[in-house]
């Protein structure tokens, strides 16, 4: 089996979580008080220049690992231990049924039997790892196994990153999966612990925007679509005649012209709540639910001004910003300020760390 570890029985000593996105990397690193609260120690990004990683693949080899390199250094963490994760679309997962009471032995040679038939490579060629999740709902004596595998060379990207920059990988998740962890946390804290609520949460990255439905720790639906922050950076850069790296940074800095709210923003945030609203009027007409109980939004697009309102004028449904250290301590290390305003696009990074506490 490799290292694709998404294995829910394994805890591990203190660990970072590290997010490698076609944007940047994020880096979180969390501890436990004494009664079991969560504490956040560390956070920080370090942003990528265009085109370093591009549809989950690594272009620029050296220059992300160099990114990963600051971004430990300028948090000022000690640990070595990693958790990272794999971009879904890198990733084949399948549930798969196999008869209760086999030694971990016979499960394996049933997972790569299995594993044989979905995955279309040899499996030399894959890193393969699997989870038994419980007793199957629907077959009386056997149990639900979850099967994981990606290509070796991709997983090896992924390690070697986190190497070269002097860190140790125990952990390699799935990105949909660390999101859901995170995620799991927040939803417990609505109304009756979350129980049976259909919580639409939209990932706003920088090229894609997700959408994943979730209702009791189960993903009802997952969809892509080609929309994200950088295109508020591309109409700044159109506006005013600023190159595609000056817009990114005057937008982070908040450093615009002043018709730049009537002019970008306001128009932006229309269509993207548009893109929003089209999104989930797409799943109502594909399955059969016709309602969400909560729209979510994360990443460092999800605070743009007014967003979170025009979603609600627009699709009727209750629309919060996610943050995901919510109810955590505060470690000293952590300007409280900006992990308020930065939170909503640690949240892959948050469920990475938290893994760490995963019994």
């Amino acid at each position: 089996m490799g290292i694709l570890d998404i294995l829910l029985g394994r805890k591990h000593p203190p660990m970072i979580g590290l997010d490698i996105s076609s944007s940047s990397v994020k880096l979180v690193e969390l501890s436990q008080s004494n009664n079991g609260e969560l504490v956040l120690e560390r956070f920080a990004s370090e942003p990528f220049e265009k085109g370093w990683i591009a549809d989950g693949q690594i272009e620029k080899f050296d220059e992300v690992a160099e990114a990963v390199r600051r971004v430990v250094s300028r948090s000022g963490t000690r640990t070595r231990e990693v958790a990272l994760a794999m971009p879904q679309s890198a990733v084949i997962t399948k549930k798969i049924m196999l008869p209760a009471g086999l030694r971990e032995e016979e499960l394996e040679l049933q997972v790569e039997a299995e594993a044989n038939q979905y995955i279309p490579f040899s499996l030399d060629e894959v890193s393969l790892d699997f989870c038994v999740i419980g007793p199957s709902p629907t077959s009386a004596g056997d149990v639900e196994v979850l099967i994981a595998a990606s290509r070796k060379d991709r997983v090896q990207d992924r390690q070697g990153l986190a190497e070269a920059a002097g860190l140790r990988p125990v952990v390699l998740d799935v990105e949909s999966h660390a999101t859901r962890t995170a995620m799991g946390r927040l939803i417990e804290t609505l109304p009756s612990e979350g129980r049976d609520a259909l919580v639409a949460l939209f990932e706003i990255g920088s090229d894609t925007t997700s959408l994943k439905v979730l209702r009791n720790d189960e993903l009802l639906y997952d969809r892509d679509q080609s929309f994200g922050g950088s295109q508020l950076t591309q109409l700044i850069s159109r506006q005013y005649g600023f190159s595609f790296e000056e817009a990114e940074q005057k937008k982070l800095a908040n450093d615009l012209p002043e018709d730049y709210e009537t002019s970008v923003l306001n128009p932006f945030v229309d269509t993207l709540s548009q893109e929003i609203g089209r999104a989930l009027q797409y799943f109502f007409t594909s399955t059969p639910h016709h309602k969400v109980h909560y729209v979510m939004l994360a990443g460092g697009t999800a605070t743009l001004p007014s967003l979170k309102d025009r979603v609600t004028d627009l699709t009727g449904f209750a629309c919060m910003v996610v943050n995901p250290f919510e109810n955590m301590g505060v470690g000293s290390a952590v300007r409280e300020s900006r992990m308020r305003r930065e939170a909503p696009s640690y949240l892959t990074a948050c469920g990475l760390a938290m893994r760490r506490f995963h019994q």
